[in-house]
């Protein structure tokens, strides 16, 4: 049976990029969300992740439940909080902090979670999750309490992404954080990918098609995009796939 995560890993192998549209429900209307989903569906997005640092109960789920109304993408959730698991998701990046050293998001919250994603039936994918510095506070560092490391401390960065590797974690997420002044830099992208033997995601401050290129030629395989679009949804247009391209023709 095909997951989430041996879909990812096949497409590497076949020098195929991935790009998730990041949905923050605390930034979007469910009745505008057929839409969005539209364009979605319309350009090049390979997954839909569905989070954010702060979530009131319930707004996931109904972000959920009225993207599956739109899109066959699959759906992974990418929590701040327990409160924000719902098993209308297909997967979940269960995320660990590791450039944190705040237990809550190390240990302590993974363990609150488990009776729901038992019953849940969501394919869980453990996921090392690194803050790197992109030069203003982000609403990960004001909730997790923790700092990111600095983008000029690449060696701690390639070691703390390979660390989370040889603890089990099957991706490992370099993060600028969400409306960062800049993304994380190629030089770091590229290192890393060097030394690692999972998957890598990059997301936070890519707003043009060129830091979207230069984020994949960089290594990273799944790039994540979310203010861009909640910026001006004008973006869609730069990364339309090729096949509506030509329906539109």
């Amino acid at each position: 049976m095909d997951t989430i995560y041996n879909n990812i890993k096949s497409a590497i192998k076949e020098n195929k990029k991935l790009l998730a549209v990041l949905i923050d429900p605390d930034k979007v209307k469910v009745e505008n969300l057929g839409k969005f989903t539209q364009k979605i569906n319309q350009s090049i997005a390979t997954h839909i992740f569905v989070g954010g640092s702060t979530v009131e109960e319930n707004e996931t789920e109904n972000v959920v439940v009225e993207l599956k109304k739109h899109t066959k993408l699959p759906i992974i959730l990418f929590p701040g909080d327990v409160i924000q698991i719902t098993d209308k998701a297909d997967g979940i990046l269960f995320l660990s902090l590791i450039s944190g050293r705040n237990p809550d998001y190390l240990i302590v919250k993974h363990v609150e979670a488990v009776p729901k994603l038992f019953k849940s039936g969501l394919e869980v994918i453990p996921t090392g999750y690194i803050l790197i510095e992109n030069g203003k506070e982000t609403s990960v560092e004001c909730v997790s309490k923790t700092k990111p490391i600095a983008n000029d401390n690449i060696e701690t960065i390639i070691n703390t992404a390979k660390a989370g590797e040889y603890l089990g974690q099957k991706l490992i997420y370099l993060e600028a954080g969400s409306g960062a002044t800049h993304p994380v830099n190629g030089n770091i992208i590229s290192e890393v990918k060097k030394r690692l033997g999972v998957p890598l995601i990059v997301g936070g401050g890519i707003r043009t098609k060129e830091a979207l290129d230069l984020a994949y030629n960089s290594g990273a395989d799944l790039v994540v995009i979310g203010t861009a679009f909640e910026e001006d949804e004008r973006f869609f247009e730069d990364i339309k796939s090729p096949l509506s391209a030509k329906a539109d023709i």
